[in-house]
């Protein structure tokens, strides 16, 4: 059997998931199709922005949206949307 390197909370949801904590939803389509919603009025993308910035801040951007596999316009967005929800967390700050 393959053998995974977990993390604490991979660990965690593994144990919780052998146990049987988990058990289906009732009408799992609706459920479905309810979140489904929320994601697409929560991802929609209906305005654009023109932003100015140091060309070795977008060199680094992009640099870094190369590393995580992600377009560094979708990572730019990302990002801003975790701020202005409070998500984005400053590992630096301690």
């Amino acid at each position: 059997m393959k053998q995974f390197n977990l993390n604490d909370e991979e660990v965690e949801l593994l144990d919780s998931l052998e146990s049987d904590e988990w058990g289906s939803v009732e009408n799992l389509k609706d459920e479905i199709n309810f979140h489904q919603t929320i994601a697409r009025n929560t991802l929609k993308k209906d305005k654009r922005v023109n932003l100015r910035m140091s060309s070795k801040d977008l060199e680094d951007i992009k640099t870094f949206a190369v590393e995580e596999g992600l377009p560094y316009q979708t990572l730019m967005s990302s990002v801003l949307h975790k701020f202005i929800t409070g998500r984005l967390v400053d590992k630096q700050a301690g």
